[in-house]
């Protein structure tokens, strides 16, 4: 009798451990999902040079861009920035005889910028550019915000077809209050792109300037160094003159 009644408390202690354990398996299944992971752009309270990506129009080849993107954020006041990264890109548009659009966008929808090209005549612009990016809040207790802008109507980087608009010196279009787009440096070309090359690049007028001012600078002052020399030598002539007369 004692043998029976211990072997009927080992065998409910055994299935007294089975069920606990099915009872935590039971709980594990039922534990809800954890929610996946949404990239959200780190705004910098510091600007850096933004890194240099190209971006090609995938599919028919008639968009090319090789440049540096920042996103200049404006939150109370305060200016944050974040590079574009290019590895992150995702590049997407379309192809027209007389419209071309170039989209790039991060993951999630994180961030995009889209370019839309115009070609009248045998000129190509940059006629709207749109932005917007949802970056993670600047400060503990701030809401997640989404920062967007656009710029309409506008005749931006325009080159000769078959030719390439390139810049060094900084681009910085703005689409609304919050937000401003930087691109620096910045090589373009639209429709016209043979086998996917740059044609001849057009300098754009701030680099113009910068190249040229110094060479009309010292011109300048080679100009007014001579006239000095030369105004000097004609009074010491002068002045001779009058001695040899006397």
């Amino acid at each position: 009798m004692m043998l029976k009644a211990q072997t009927g408390g080992w065998c409910l202690i055994i299935l007294a451990i089975i069920a606990g354990v099915q009872l935590q398996e039971n709980e594990r299944s039922v534990q809800p999902a954890s929610e996946p992971h949404v990239y959200r752009p780190a705004l910098q309270p510091t600007e850096t040079a933004p890194p240099i990506g190209t971006y090609k129009h995938v599919g028919k080849s008639c968009i090319k861009a090789t440049m540096g993107v920042q996103y200049i954020v404006i939150e109370k006041k305060k200016a944050w920035y974040y590079n574009l990264e290019p590895s992150r890109v995702r590049t997407g548009g379309s192809c027209g005889e007389e419209a071309a659009v170039l989209s790039l966008t991060l993951p999630d929808n994180a961030a995009s910028l889209q370019l839309t090209f115009r070609k009248k005549g045998n000129i190509f612009y940059v006629s709207n550019l749109t932005a917007h990016v949802s970056p993670l809040p600047v400060c503990q207790g701030c809401s997640n915000k989404t920062y967007s802008g656009v710029l309409t109507n506008g005749k931006l980087f325009a080159a000769a077809d078959g030719q390439s608009f390139k810049c060094e010196s900084e681009n910085l279009p703005l689409t609304s209050p919050e937000l401003r787009i930087r691109l620096v440096p910045l090589q373009i070309q639209a429709f016209a792109l043979l086998k996917g090359h740059y044609g001849k690049e057009v300098e754009c007028w701030a680099d113009f300037t910068k190249r040229v001012i110094p060479i009309i600078l010292g011109a300048t002052v080679v100009g007014l160094f001579l006239i000095a020399v030369m105004t000097s030598l004609l009074i010491k002539d002068h002045h001779r003159e009058g001695y040899d007369r006397l």
